[in-house]
């Protein structure tokens, strides 16, 4: 599951009620600590997250604290998604149902040979002039937008891969397209056109040896991996009601060629594999899920992937699958040229929350002790943040197994005991009470507080139960697919992170229940946000935060509250209230922060030392991604994605837009 989390079905946000639209010891960190950590080979951010290993981190400084507030915009481009009459070229049209319910534009630009590189909702890959935004090639490969989808049409990317030898040849420069409808595309970088040695014809179809597939619920949201010459790729699954469904496969395939290099199931199908002994050998046989649905990292040095994997299915009842299950809701590292697991760490154990491991986890050294440890640091939905030993998967930073409560539905065992890390400290809070409920009036306190009430209630990791249980954090997190963003010099970690308080349920079904495949378990799940009447979170404010840590003594060293809701701007104090978001931050030399992914369609730029917010701009539509930048020229252009989201209920568009200095 990924940002679904803000629907009961397929109600949004936008239907709760009108307001929801518009909703749903400080330490110098210095800039100039020596590093070990190698600088990226350039400032082209060719990957989705700035570098094989996701820092979201650039080098350039031309746009710095000293002048960012000059900033504006240079260029802006449409994609077609949206104003798909534009361009000259004819595509599939946009269907009026995914409008306005299942459009959400996740992309960020990847740059090679002076061009962005964009993918869109409707799973269209489009080349843009990096210096103009000029439309170079646009490739549609006509997804069908009138089935309905499990995570509706969405694009975080594309990746891009280039030949050693050939360079000018057709197809020398590849950029790899991933759909919701399971296809893994290859284009020629240049022109746009198929290269037809790929697979069948320039295609690779993923719904193949993963189990039985139904239509809509599996596919692919996240760029690939590009590791030498191999293209690793996850999957998305609706993973919500049933446990026998597809399997969470990560498979690598020949850049040139399309050849299947490799696979790697998460769930262990026979005695010999590892893990084994935390799953029984039926529930092993017909569990699915556990797939890496968000963007996986490289370590291309040491031949590492690593792989955040999601909860195993049913996602909130797990009587059907007892035990640990390994591999799901963990980051797993594998050999990157054979598949082989070399270690892993699991981040919830037998998850019965979704509390899957949605960000990309992020490579970076830590110093430790005297030494420049490699890590690899991931947030979750807990707002909790584990830095590991790259090598090994161990705990650089203490963490501890806690009890947490037992579950009162038959036939579940939840795990006693789940991993909290002992620093840095948790970055959502884990507990709330009807005491806490927050509203616009006394009316929306009450309903709040009854609301609350009524649950169950036992802090973070409290089972789902029959009476209905508050999450808080909330399935959506937290952290979620935004991620976080290091700078490799300073060792400051910077993440925005959401708090939004969320309540799940389970009913016995009756036999006669059927979903869209067959129910297989004993429970109905039924799951929505807290909102007050008017349409507030029931929680007390701030709903949104960003906030910086020191990787070298793992503490927090500022938080401040993030963006705002655009109806309530006028309200007394709201400017502390910050702001439900999806999408994430990025790091530069210059000492700034960016991020969209606030619900008031603007971008920012926060100062990495003190948190304060130094620049911001206004957007054409929802900027629910994640941005970048670049060099051309001797420029250097900050670009966002501003497509919205529509179930987070921002503006909906099909922009790309570029700032630079005057």
């Amino acid at each position: 599951m990924t940002d679904s989390m803000l629907t009961r079905g397929r109600t949004t946000l936008r239907s709760i009620t009108p307001l929801v639209v518009a909703l749903v010891a400080a330490c110098d960190p210095g800039t100039n600590m020596p590093t070990d950590e190698p600088a990226p080979r350039d400032a082209s951010w060719a990957v989705y997250g700035g570098d094989a290993g996701g820092s979201r981190y650039s080098p350039l400084d031309l746009i710095n604290r000293e002048n960012v507030r000059e900033l504006e915009v240079a260029w802006m481009a449409q994609t077609g998604d949206w104003s798909h009459t534009e361009g000259g070229t004819e595509m599939s049209g946009p269907c009026q149902q995914c409008h306005t319910g299942d459009y959400k534009y996740e992309t960020t630009p990847i740059l090679a040979r002076e061009r962005l590189y964009v993918g869109t909702p409707f799973n269209r890959a489009v080349a843009l002039d990096a210096a103009t935004g000029e439309l170079l090639w646009r490739h549609d490969p006509i997804v069908d937008s009138e089935i309905s989808r499990n995570e509706g049409m969405i694009s975080r990317g594309v990746s891009y891969w280039e030949a050693e030898e050939g360079a000018g040849e057709p197809c020398s420069a590849r950029v790899f397209l991933p759909t919701v409808d399971a296809r893994l595309i290859a284009l020629d970088a240049d022109t746009g056109e198929l290269c037809r040695d790929f697979g069948e014809a320039g295609t690779v179809h993923l719904d193949v040896d993963v189990g039985e597939v139904v239509e809509g619920m599996y596919g692919v949201t996240s760029p690939p991996a590009i590791v030498g010459d191999a293209v690793i790729v996850g999957s998305s699954i609706g993973d919500r009601h049933v446990v026998n469904l597809e399997h969470g496969t990560v498979r690598a395939y020949d850049a040139r060629s399309g050849a299947l290099l490799w696979s790697w199931d998460p769930i262990p199908r026979a005695p010999e594999d590892p893990g084994w002994e935390t799953w029984t050998a039926e529930a092993a046989s017909r569990t699915g899920g556990g797939n890496a649905w968000a963007p996986l990292s490289a370590d291309l040095e040491r031949d590492m992937v690593f792989v955040p994997t999601g909860a195993v299915s049913s996602d909130f009842y797990g009587g059907e699958r007892p035990g640990a299950n390994l591999f799901s809701s963990s980051v797993v590292a594998l050999q990157a040229s054979s598949g082989a697991l070399l270690w892993h760490f699991q981040t919830v154990h037998h998850d019965i929350w979704d509390y899957d491991v949605a960000a990309q986890p992020t490579l970076t050294t830590v110093p430790l002790d005297g030494e420049r440890r490699p890590a690899v640091v991931v947030g979750t939905k807990t707002g909790l943040i584990f830095v590991l030993d790259r090598e090994t998967g161990e705990p650089l930073f203490p963490v501890e197994e806690r009890p947490v409560p037992a579950s009162t539905i038959p036939g579940e065992v939840a795990w006693p005991t789940q991993p909290f890390p002992v620093v840095p400290r948790p970055l959502h809070p884990h507990e709330i009470s009807p005491e806490d409920a927050w509203g616009l009036t006394p009316e929306d306190r009450e309903a709040c507080r009854a609301q609350m009430a009524g649950l169950r209630n036992e802090g973070v990791y409290t089972p789902p139960s029959t009476e209905g249980t508050l999450m808080y954090p909330g399935f959506g997190g937290g952290i979620n697919w935004g991620g976080v963003a290091v700078d490799p010099a300073s060792h400051v970690l910077v993440v925005n992170v959401m708090r939004l308080p969320m309540w799940v349920s389970l009913t016995p079904r009756s036999d006669a229940e059927q979903g869209q495949r067959p129910m297989d378990t004993p429970y109905r799940m039924n799951r929505a946000a807290l909102i007050s009447p008017s349409g507030t979170p029931c929680n007390k404010p701030p709903w949104g935060t960003l906030a910086a840590v020191d990787l070298e003594s793992a503490q927090v060293l500022w938080e401040v509250p993030f963006g705002t809701i655009g109806r309530l701007a006028e309200a007394e104090g709201s400017s502390e209230w910050g702001s439900l978001n999806l999408g994430g931050p990025i790091i530069t030399a210059g000492g700034l922060v960016f991020i969209g992914a606030a619900m008031d369609e603007a971008i920012r730029a926060y100062d990495i030392e003190t948190g304060e917010e130094l620049w911001k701009a206004d957007l054409p539509a929802g900027g629910n991604a994640t941005p970048m930048t670049y060099e051309i020229g001797g420029k250097q252009y900050v670009a966002i994605v501003a497509g919205g989201h529509s179930r987070l209920g921002t503006e909906l568009g099909d922009h790309v837009v570029a700032f630079a200095l005057p």
